[in-house]
C-alpha cells in the first residue's frame, strides 16, 4: 500500500466516507468545532507520521469506537500496536533530527561563505571602516553629543536588522518604541558598535556571525546560523546611571 498524504486520502473518498454528501461541515457551533479539532488532529498525525494509511481499517475502527462494540483487537494486540506506533514515531523523529541536523549544517556552511563574500566586498567600499574584531560600519550621521562610556552604559537606540538578502527580522522603528537597554546585555557587535557612536548619530553595522549569534540559528526567527547581519541603529540617549539604584 502506497504511503499517502492527508490531502491525498481526502481526494481519494476518505470524505465522502465519513460525512454526508451534503458537503463540508459548516462549523458553526461548539459540537463541530471539537468534532474537527478531533478531526483534524487524527489527520495532521496520520499526514505527519508518514505511515500507510489503511482507509478501511481506519473507519472500521472509528465505527466500533462510536458504536460502543468491542473492539477486534485484544487488550494484548492493541498494547503491541501501541508499542510499534512509538517505535515508529522514535524512528521518524531520529530520521528528522537528522534531516534538521544536515540542513543545519548546510545552511552553516552556504551562509558563511555569502557573508564572507559580502563583507570582503564590503570592507572596499568608501566609507565603511572595520575594526579589530571585524566589526564594519559606517557612518549616516555623526551625531554631536557623548559615546557611552562602558559596556555597562545603559542606552535609548532606534534600530532595524536585516539579512543580507533584505529580510527585515526586527525593527523597533516599525514597532514605533525605542529599544533601551545596557551594553553588556547584547550581542557583541552592538556593545562594541555602540560604543563608537555619539548621542544622535546612526549608524550602519555589518556584523560577522561570530560577534552576533555565531552558528545557532535563532529560534522563531529567520536568522540561520553564521549569518552575517545589518543593523540601520539611531543612539539616541545615553544614561550610564540607569541601572544604578537611586541614593535614598
Amino acid at each position: 500500500m502506497k504511503k499517502i498524504a492527508l490531502t491525498f486520502a481526502l481526494t481519494s473518498g476518505l470524505v465522502g466516507s465519513l460525512i454526508s454528501t451534503t458537503g463540508l461541515a459548516q462549523l458553526d457551533n461548539e459540537n463541530s468545532q471539537i468534532n474537527y479539532k478531533i478531526g483534524s488532529d487524527v489527520g495532521q498525525y496520520m499526514n505527519k507520521s508518514e505511515m500507510e494509511f489503511d482507509k478501511q481499517a481506519f473507519i472500521t475502527g472509528l465505527e466500533d469506537g462510536l458504536a460502543g462494540r468491542d473492539l477486534r483487537l485484544s487488550d494484548e494486540e492493541l498494547a503491541k500496536v501501541q508499542t510499534v506506533i512509538r517505535e515508529k514515531q522514535q524512528k521518524l523523529a531520529q530520521e528528522r533530527q537528522q534531516e534538521m541536523m544536515a540542513e543545519m549544517e548546510a545552511q552553516k556552511v552556504a551562509n558563511k561563505k555569502e557573508g564572507d563574500e559580502f563583507r570582503a566586498k564590503k570592507a572596499n567600499e568608501k566609507g565603511v571602516k572595520t575594526t579589530d574584531s571585524g566589526l564594519m560600519y559606517e557612518v549616516i550621521e555623526a551625531g554631536n553629543g557623548d559615546k557611552p562610556e562602558s559596556e555597562n552604559a545603559t542606552v535609548v537606540v532606534h534600530y532595524t536588522g536585516t539579512l543580507l538578502d533584505g529580510t527585515k527580522f526586527d525593527s523597533s522603528v516599525d514597532r514605533g518604541q525605542p529599544a533601551t537597554f545596557a551594553l553588556n546585555q547584547v550581542i557583541a557587535g552592538w556593545t562594541e558598535g555602540l560604543q563608537l557612536m555619539k548621542k544622535g548619530a546612526k549608524y550602519r553595522f555589518y556584523i560577522p556571525p561570530e560577534l552576533a549569534y555565531g552558528s545557532d540559528a535563532r529560534p522563531g526567527s529567520p536568522i540561520g546560523p553564521n549569518s552575517t547581519l545589518i543593523f540601520d541603529v539611531e543612539l539616541i540617549d545615553i544614561n550610564p546611571q540607569a541601572d544604578k539604584p537611586k541614593a535614598e
